[in-house]
C-alpha cells in the first residue's frame, strides 16, 4: 500500500546550510542501495531530522520503486530521502521529475493514490545545471523500448476449462507465463508478495523469456488488486496469466488457475508445441 498522501513534504525554506550530517544510508533503506554512493545528509532534501523519520517515511516508497516504472524512479526518489553526502545538495532537475511523474502516477493512481503536490514538479530546478537530469537523447536513442504493463481491470480466475479451448485462447495471444505466487508480511506490516514466474510459452518474436517474466512481475506488483485477489491464503498458490502486447502495452486477459489435480493446462502446454491454429 503506498501510503503518500499526507506525509510528503518538500522542504521548502529549508536552510541546507544548517546542521547537516554525513550517515550511513542505513540497511532498511533497500532502494537506496547500489545507487553509487553509501552515506547520505541528514536532514534530507524533504525536512526529515531523524533517521526514524527518514525510515519511516521512504519505505512507503519501496514498492513503487519495484515496478520498475520509469529508469530512474529510484534515482529520483533516493536524491530527496538520501541525498549524497557532498558539500552542498544536489536536487533532482525539473526534467527528472516530469519524466519519473509522467510514468509513475498511474502506478499510485492504480494504487488509489494520486501524485502528491508536495512533489509539484515545478519546485525542482528548470534548468539542466548543478541537479540530477533525467535521460539523454542520445540514452534514448540506445535504450531497448520494451512495452510496459498496465493498470487495468482484473479478469476473472478461470477454474474450470478444457485444453482445447486454452490451445484456442493461447492461438489469440502473445504470451504466457506460469505464476507462482504467496505473501508475506513485511517488518513494518505491510503486505508483500513472492512472485515466481516461468515463461510457458511467446509469440512475440522480439522478446526473450527473461524480459517477459520480468514484466509479468511488474504488472502483478502494479496491478496489486489483482494479486490480493489471487493471493487469499498464506499457502504458494500457481496460475498461468495469458495476455496480449499493444502498442507497447502488455494486458493480461485470461487468468488460469493452475491445480494439480487439473491436468488440463499441462496438456496444453504440451500439445501447443505441436498445435497449428487456424
Amino acid at each position: 500500500v503506498f501510503a503518500v498522501n499526507g506525509f510528503l513534504r518538500v522542504a521548502t525554506g529549508f536552510d541546507i546550510g544548517l546542521s547537516t550530517k554525513c550517515v550511513v544510508i542505513p540497511k532498511q533503506m533497500g532502494m537506496c542501495h547500489k545507487i553509487g554512493y553509501s552515506e547520505m545528509r541528514l536532514p534530507n532534501l524533504m525536512g526529515h531530522t531523524s533517521m526514524a523519520e527518514v525510515i519511516l517515511k521512504s519505505t512507503t516508497w519501496q514498492h513503487l520503486v519495484h515496478t520498475d516504472c520509469h529508469p530512474h524512479v529510484r534515482m529520483f526518489l533516493c536524491s530527496l530521502f538520501a541525498p549524497v553526502c557532498l558539500d552542498t545538495f544536489i536536487h533532482p532537475c525539473r526534467s527528472m521529475c516530469v519524466a519519473v511523474r509522467d510514468s509513475c502516477a498511474p502506478v499510485l493512481l492504480c494504487h488509489g493514490h494520486s501524485w502528491p503536490n508536495s512533489l509539484d514538479c515545478d519546485r525542482f530546478p528548470g534548468g539542466e545545471d548543478m541537479c540530477l537530469a533525467s535521460v539523454t537523447k542520445e540514452q534514448k536513442y540506445l535504450h531497448k523500448v520494451i512495452p510496459k504493463p498496465a493498470c487495468q481491470t482484473c479478469p476473472a480466475v478461470e477454474e474450470f476449462f478444457t485444453h482445447k479451448r486454452v490451445l484456442e485462447v493461447f492461438c489469440d495471444s502473445n504470451f504466457a507465463v506460469k505464476v507462482k505466487l504467496s505473501k508475506r508480511r513485511t517488518v513494518s506490516d505491510e503486505q508483500e508478495y513472492n512472485i515466481e514466474c516461468q515463461v510457458e510459452f511467446i509469440t512475440q518474436g522480439s522478446l526473450l523469456p527473461y524480459e517477459t517474466q520480468s514484466m509479468i512481475q511488474q504488472w502483478l506488483l502494479i496491478n496489486q488488486k489483482c494479486t490480493q485477489r489471487m493471493t487469499q491464503t498464506h499457502h504458494p498458490m500457481v496460475y498461468l496469466l495469458v495476455g496480449n502486447i499493444d502498442e507497447g502495452i502488455i494486458l493480461v486477459n485470461q487468468v488460469y488457475r493452475w491445480q494439480r489435480k487439473d491436468y488440463q493446462l499441462t496438456l496444453a502446454t504440451q500439445k501447443w508445441r505441436y498445435h497449428k491454429c487456424l
